[in-house]
């Protein structure tokens, strides 16, 4: 793989060229070359990437991950020894982030960043919960509003991507998100933007807080090679950061020509990641390449969006960076170090024609030596250490600040149905005003995004599914039941009944009508069930029972009882009285013989 190659994978020839160069003059010892660890300190070339270095943009903000231990308490950092010149570099401190592999933390070093014209840093902080502890991520808010306004949950995303033609090749698609307007979410579409060669697009999207859901609208970033100064991440032993008097300064850059090609988004932790997260045990862990995460419809990678047009000539391109991950998921000698240690031994172990483009780390000092870098580097004073010390300590009080207000939630973000808001002290990295920045670093201005759509409903809402139709459904099924069945009721019996049989009904119709309407009876009237059936049944069975009328009840009268009771009594009553009363029967009945 040449340069050339490399630069269709990273989309950033020049800087990649300045490592090439430096790393090809330079001894690999003396690049590898850096100050001596603390005892208990693990250097690592592969991790988390700081959040204000790159902040992810997932289509549906969700909670951060859930982990078993709380993080240790900041550590001590102090500022490296030299700093990229420039009014709008500021020293932003790192944070403990969680490492399922090892079951604990590690340590997110600080950065080296030119702050994004027209936005302000709310760092993320760690929070408490009856299952375990959550980080809440920080993010990138504009510098001019004073209040953050918390939101109820968002729909899911409509975004299927574009559904109109790009203007031109110079266009990149600007993702659709749902906006809270006039009371209620509305869809605001996609559009195309014009595309900048030093600046990267990042749209609209929502960061999960315990207090709600805060909407971070479109703006644009400096390129990665223009961002600033990443540093290893870090792992410490507990018992290094635990002793009196412990700091930590650190002094390993991260060479982003070569992350740029290795870089994976996992949205369960809301972070970017570099290095060797290749097996198919991370695919399955939520680690996604950015050309499957923006196919996927997870979110928006803004590297990945930028790097294509960059390589818009290139037809084949996105074909060689799956390519080139594929090649790295199939052959682990392929994949980049883990640590700096592996670094190391990879100068004696590594095919020497692929090392320097699988070197991650190298020293702050041999940085600042590289010629035609981006950043031209200067010594720290004491004056300036004493000052950055002093942001790193508010910037700890605006987490503790935000960490609390949004601790004082009444309801939780998924109940939430309007809008709160809480105010926040000023976050000590603002970005300054463009005419104090220089012409080369003002943004190009924003394009106006579409209206809303007021008429596209959320598919998502289960609000009308229980409100019309599970309530609905009861009242107007059970309804046309009696409206069938009640018409062929009147005319069998249920008219006549009450009318004209109101007191031999509970001693002759007991046992009729469950006959005739044991159907009707539950489905049709089902209070004047209970009302006919279990009043006629107390008052029929106890009488009926010593007149000995139960016998003869079901074989004679249960039919011509409610036909013709009056006239079939003297008829068919006689015979059956001899049998019962034998006293004054025989003596009426010889009688009444003969006579007849």
């Amino acid at each position: 793989m040449n340069s050339r190659n490399v630069f269709n994978v990273c989309g950033i020839a020049v800087l990649f060229t300045l490592f090439e160069n430096f790393l090809l003059s330079t001894p690999v010892d003396a690049q590898l070359e850096q100050p001596r660890p603390h005892d208990g300190m693990q250097v690592l070339t592969r991790g988390p990437i700081h959040e204000a270095f790159a902040e992810i943009v997932v289509f549906d903000a969700r909670p951060g991950t859930v982990v078993p231990k709380m993080a240790p308490p900041a550590i001590e950092e102090l500022p490296p020894s030299q700093t990229p010149e420039g009014d709008n570099i500021v020293w932003i401190p790192g944070y403990w982030a969680w490492d399922d592999e090892r079951d604990d933390f590690l340590w997110v070093s600080g950065i080296w960043r030119a702050l994004p014209p027209g936005r302000q840093w709310v760092p993320g902080y760690w929070n408490k919960f009856e299952q375990g502890f959550q980080w809440t991520s920080g993010y990138w808010a504009d510098a001019s509003v004073d209040e953050v306004e918390y939101l109820p949950a968002p729909p899911a995303t409509a975004e299927v991507g574009p559904n109109i033609a790009a203007p031109s090749v110079e266009h990149i698609w600007a993702p659709g998100c749902w906006v809270w307007n006039q009371g209620r979410y509305m869809w605001r579409p996609g559009y195309w933007v014009p595309a900048q060669e030093n600046w990267v697009w990042v749209p609209a999207h929502y960061v999960y807080s315990p207090q709600g859901y805060v909407f971070v609208d479109n703006y644009y970033d400096y390129n990665i090679d223009t961002r600033g100064v990443l540093f290893a991440p870090v792992y410490f032993d507990s018992n290094a950061y635990a002793q009196q008097g412990f700091s930590y300064r650190p002094s390993m850059a991260i060479n982003l020509a070569v992350i740029a090609s290795q870089l994976f988004l996992r949205p369960n932790y809301n972070h970017y990641y570099f290095g060797d997260y290749y097996g198919s045990n991370y695919s399955s862990a939520g680690y996604y390449p950015p050309f499957s995460f923006n196919a996927r419809q997870h979110g928006y990678d803004p590297f990945y969006a930028h790097q294509r047009w960059q390589n818009r000539q290139n037809k084949e391109w996105a074909n060689s960076v799956q390519a080139d991950f594929q090649h790295r998921a199939d052959h682990e000698n392929a994949r980049p170090p883990r640590t700096l240690a592996a670094q190391q031994a990879l100068k004696t172990n590594g095919d020497p024609s692929r090392i320097k483009y699988q070197l991650a780390a190298t020293s702050l000092e041999n940085l600042a030596q590289v010629q035609n870098n981006p950043w031209k580097f200067r010594a720290v004073t004491k004056e300036e250490q004493q000052k950055l010390a002093q942001h790193g300590l508010e910037l700890h009080k605006v987490s503790e600040v935000r960490q609390s207000l949004e601790a004082q939630m009444s309801v939780s973000p998924a109940k939430l149905s309007e809008p709160s808001k809480g105010k926040l002290p000023k976050s000590p990295f603002i970005a300054k005003p463009s005419e104090q920045i220089g012409k080369n670093q003002n943004p190009p201005k924003i394009q106006g995004a579409p209206r809303p759509d007021p008429k596209q409903v959320p598919q998502s809402e289960p609000k009308p599914a229980p409100k019309i139709e599970p309530k609905t459904a009861p009242k107007i099924e059970p309804k046309p039941a009696p409206k069938v069945e009640p018409k062929t009721a009147p005319r069998v019996e249920p008219k006549t009944a009450p009318k004209v049989e109101p007191k031999p009904a509970p001693k002759v119709e007991p046992k009729p009508a469950p006959k005739v309407e044991p159907k009707p009876a539950p489905k049709v009237e089902p209070k004047p069930a209970p009302r006919v059936e279990p009043k006629p049944a107390p008052r029929v069975e106890p009488k009926p029972a010593p007149r000995v009328e139960p016998k003869p009840a079901p074989r004679v009268e249960p039919k011509p009882a409610p036909r013709v009771e009056p006239k079939p009594a003297p008829r068919v009553e006689p015979k059956p009285a001899p049998k019962v009363e034998p006293k004054p029967n025989p003596k009426r009945e010889q009688k009444a013989v003969p006579q007849r």
